[in-house]
């Protein structure tokens, strides 16, 4: 190649993309979105397919409920009473949950995930609810980020959830039970190497397939799961250093607990 014909190819590709213009998107992405998906059409641990979507929907629903934004504005979101606006036919407890999450998650505290237990909101049904509006929170900024729509909500699988629960599951410094560090074995050995894991991890434990479902997605958006610790690891167009600062910048924007 030439030394013109370089200085065309390098200003060819320097050129913005013209107004409109879909942006090209790595395959592996628009596969890990498929794959999740599928996964979220399909019946779940504790939730079935049509419960999982409704979930979807009221994530959506959320940035837009007068509720939370009077909450959000608030001193402390117990002040303002009144009901969510609600776009799926939920439990108002999951309904709260969902909004809460989407919205407000950097005030939520102990007392506030009980009231949801009282409410009739399990460990096992949150911790999957958890998944999903982390899944589709996700993938929706990700499609704003680059300027195209939001995916359609997959139309509901039949199936009965499975009510499947870890043994290895076990209570001790979290709102839900968790896995141990070391208890990643047997059917769960898939999850993480032993030992080799962080806590927002574990969060997901008591519903073993929501962390699969996050390590999938992680591993296209961001880092796979065993990376995360090494910090020889990129992705494919950043550097680790640039990496962390822009997830630490949203992490702040998001009131991250980490």
């Amino acid at each position: 190649m030439s030394a013109s014909e370089l200085e065309t190819a390098v200003a060819a590709a320097s050129r913005p993309e013209p107004p409109g213009a879909t942006p090209a998107v790595r395959e592996d992405l628009v596969a890990a979105h498929d794959r999740a998906w599928k996964r979220l059409a399909a019946a779940g641990t504790w939730w079935n397919g049509a419960e999982r979507v409704a979930i979807a929907r009221e994530v959506r629903s959320a940035a837009s409920c007068a509720l939370c934004s009077e909450r959000a504005a608030a001193l402390t979101p117990n002040a303002v009473p009144g009901e969510h606006a609600a776009a799926a036919p939920l439990p108002a407890a999951a309904v709260e949950a969902i909004h809460r999450i989407a919205r407000d998650p950097g005030r939520l505290s102990r007392g506030w995930r009980e009231g949801l237990r009282q409410a009739g909101l399990d460990d096992g049904a949150y911790v999957e609810l958890i998944g999903v509006v982390v899944m589709v929170f996700s993938i929706d900024a990700f499609c704003r980020g680059i300027g195209v729509p939001l995916h359609p909500l997959p139309v509901p699988l039949d199936g009965a959830p499975t009510r499947y629960r870890p043994r290895q599951a076990r209570e001790g410094g979290a709102w839900v039970p968790m896995i141990p560090v070391f208890g990643a074995t047997g059917a769960e050995a898939d999850l993480w190497r032993r030992g080799m894991t962080g806590n927002v991890i574990r969060a997901l434990a008591l519903v073993p397939d929501e962390v699969r479902t996050l390590k999938d997605l992680s591993a296209a958006h961001y880092l796979r799961d065993d990376q995360v610790a090494d910090p020889r690891a990129r992705m494919q167009h950043l550097s680790r250093p640039q990496t962390e600062l822009l997830a630490a910048r949203v992490s702040a924007l998001r009131e991250c607990f980490y």
